[in-house]
């Protein structure tokens, strides 16, 4: 009988036998098993892809190394899509019996990588088409173990040694061409070097990257700068969408990537130096940030992803902290938290990015102030929306003001509306102006009813209104665009005097501070700001303010108006241009405009706004008196398409 010993010393020797042969085995037969996997690849490719993979040689060396020559693929009637003269590597053959791969070195010698989009289609369309025999099932995806799975495949396929030298990364998008070589690439000993070429139509660029990079510890920590002098400029978007940008220099670190506890934890930061960007939608001039940095924490579970509420933003002086998350648990919901903790008011005017804010620059200010937003949009109970925005301000207070000098309102000024960038004729705001008119000389139907379509708490608010950002949040997200505002006068008031038309970002996020500074620093009163909007409007073409108004469509003064005509002037300021479109061929209201008219008087009845006796008269035909009449002379031909302007649409209080 054996002991045993004797029985755990023969069952190590078998495995130990068996483990042996399977290397010897795997050592002869390897070849073979290598051309059986590349034809298996090259069969995947065809069948699959309808792509031909060809590799002309291919061969072992040494027990994990592997050789390969003229590796290509090319996908039927396109472009190639990767074609590599010579590449060595190695396999971790330990990690290979458990179905893993984990490359060990690797060596690129000469090759290219191109991704092409012509009139034939895109070279790489069928490698992002779904499975057709793709089950679906209803149980959620878990974000934090799918996650993990995809960085750890990705990073296992990150060689610890790598050597690539003229390495080339094409894109072409239909003549707009841009390629990125790879001159060299070291990564030895977690050291990262790396010198690139960047070459399109406008530009050619040296760009160099290095650092330190950990694949198997999931760390890195890169920097990339310009080799020759100047910013480092980012190819294709400018060719592709006009957005120039560029920027000195970038740092990225990842600190740590780890799951435990049912949870992704993704920490690190990211910096980056004299960022410029240019874009027509963002404003019109070069906007510059010369120093930002993200220390983020992104957080994954089973039902959300999220940016952590420990995560920090900085750009200059200003710092704080965001929470953005993405739940899936019951409902599919959208957070947003910004949290700015109590900072000088000074401190963040000179912080805000060159180019973005130009009528700020010059702007002092005294006090402090912190500032909290909470939004949440739940995507299956959308009149839930909440959108919550709270400064809070201590002796805080403007001391001088930049290009935009806002007591200008309480004096005689004047006014030259700009429309496609081209300043209008001069309107003096002040008395010396025979149009001009004073709010106590408007008729008080006029007054009402425009407050009532454009503003109806405009006395009692702080130049916004929180209800009316909900809705048109809620609108802009069902038209996937912003089809709405939620202007009030004091910002249609801001908008004209200090600012253009211009739809840009940076237009309306100029608008909203000096809106902010003007109603809550009480720098012109209620009645003085609804008397020059009154008297700056643009109520037709080439009719500004009130005065010419009355004169333009009835040969009255404004203090002589009727309620009808009232209802008709409010209901054309939002497209006053296109008041024409409002009546028939025979000079009549069409029905639409009627509808609209009477909407607003019955809802200002409603409101208590008007009496009855007030519309007693309301029903006669409007008629037009003044020059605005000749407009309507002009006949429409059938032939000439229909202005989308002179379509129904809802009329929106």
């Amino acid at each position: 009988m054996r002991t045993r010993k004797q029985k755990l010393i023969l069952t190590a020797k078998i495995i130990a036998a068996t483990f042996l042969a399977l290397i010897i085995a795997l050592v002869v037969f390897r070849n073979e098993l290598l051309e059986q996997t590349i034809a298996k690849a090259s069969f995947k490719m065809a069948s699959e892809y309808n792509s031909t993979f060809t590799i002309k040689k291919a061969e072992f060396v040494g027990l994990s190394g592997l050789n390969f020559s003229e590796i290509i693929l090319v996908p039927k009637n396109a472009d190639t899509l990767f074609h590599i003269h010579k590449m060595k590597t190695s396999i971790n053959l330990w990690r290979l019996l458990v179905g893993d791969v984990q490359l060990g070195t690797l060596e690129i010698e000469k090759g290219y990588v191109q991704l092409v989009k012509n009139k034939k289609g895109r070279n790489f369309d069928a490698f992002l088409k779904k499975e057709e025999n793709e089950t679906h099932s209803n149980e959620k995806r878990d974000y934090a173990q799918f996650a993990f799975r995809i960085i750890s495949k990705v990073l296992n396929l990150v060689p610890t040694d790598m050597k690539v030298e003229q390495l080339s990364f094409r894109f072409d998008d239909n003549g707009k061409k841009t390629t990125i070589n790879f001159e060299k690439l070291r990564l030895e000993n977690k050291q990262l070097e790396t010198q690139i070429n960047v070459n399109t139509k406008a530009f050619t660029q040296r760009i160099r990257i290095a650092g330190m990079a950990d694949p198997r510890n999931k760390t890195a920590d890169i920097r990339f700068f310009n080799i020759d002098t100047g910013a480092i400029k980012v190819p294709y978007l400018d060719e592709r969408f006009g957005l120039k940008s560029s920027f000195d220099s970038i740092r990225l670190n990842i600190q740590n990537i780890d799951k435990s506890g049912g949870e992704l934890h993704i920490d690190g930061f990211a910096s980056i130096a004299n960022l410029m960007i240019n874009h027509k939608k963002i404003a019109s001039k070069d906007v510059v940030i010369k120093n930002a940095k993200f220390d983020y924490r992104f957080l994954l579970g089973s039902d959300f992803v999220s940016v952590d509420s420990s995560s920090t933003i900085q750009f200059n002086k200003v710092k704080f902290h965001p929470y953005l998350a993405y739940e899936t648990e019951k409902d599919t919901i959208y957070k947003l938290k910004v949290a700015i903790p109590k900072m000088k008011a000074q401190d963040f005017i000179v912080s805000l990015p060159d180019g973005l804010f130009t009528h700020f620059q010059g702007m002092e200010a005294q006090g402090n102030f912190e500032y909290k937003l909470d939004f949440m949009f739940n995507k299956n109970k959308p009149n839930k929306l909440v959108f919550d925005s709270k400064l809070k301000k201590e002796n805080l207070r403007i001391t001088k003001y930049g290009e935009a000098n806002l007591n200008k309102l309480n004096g005689e000024f004047v006014y030259r509306a700009i429309i496609q960038n081209v300043q209008q004729r001069p309107v003096l705001v002040g008395s010396d102006n025979p149009n001009y008119t004073p709010l106590d000389q408007i008729s008080p139907y006029l007054q009402k009813c425009v407050l009532t379509s454009e503003d109806p708490s405009f006395f009692s608010h702080r130049g916004f209104i929180n209800e009316a950002f909900k809705q048109s949040i809620l609108k802009n997200i069902r038209t996937k665009k912003f089809s709405r505002g939620a202007s009030t006068i004091s910002m249609q008031l801001i908008k004209n005097v200090f600012l253009t038309r211009e739809k840009t970002v940076s237009r309306k996020l100029e608008e909203i501070l000096l809106v902010y500074i003007l109603e809550n620093n009480r720098i012109a009163s209620k009645e003085r700001m609804l008397e020059v909007y009154f008297n700056i409007i643009e109520w037709g073409p080439n009719v500004y303010g009130i005065g010419e108004a009355a004169q333009f469509y009835f040969q009255k003064t404004p203090a002589d108006l009727t309620l009808k005509e009232c209802l008709f002037l409010a209901t054309i300021v939002p497209k006053p241009k296109k008041f024409m479109w409002q009546f028939d061929n025979e000079g009549n209201l069409k029905s639409f405009a009627n509808q609209q008219q009477k909407f607003l008087s019955n809802l200002m009845l409603r409101r208590g706004i008007l009496t009855a006796e007030d519309t007693i008269g309301i029903a006669n035909p409007l008629q037009l008196t003044g020059n605005a009449h000749s407009l309507l002379n002009i006949k429409v031909q059938d032939s000439v398409a229909v202005d989308s302007l002179a379509v129904e649409e809802p009329f929106e209080f």
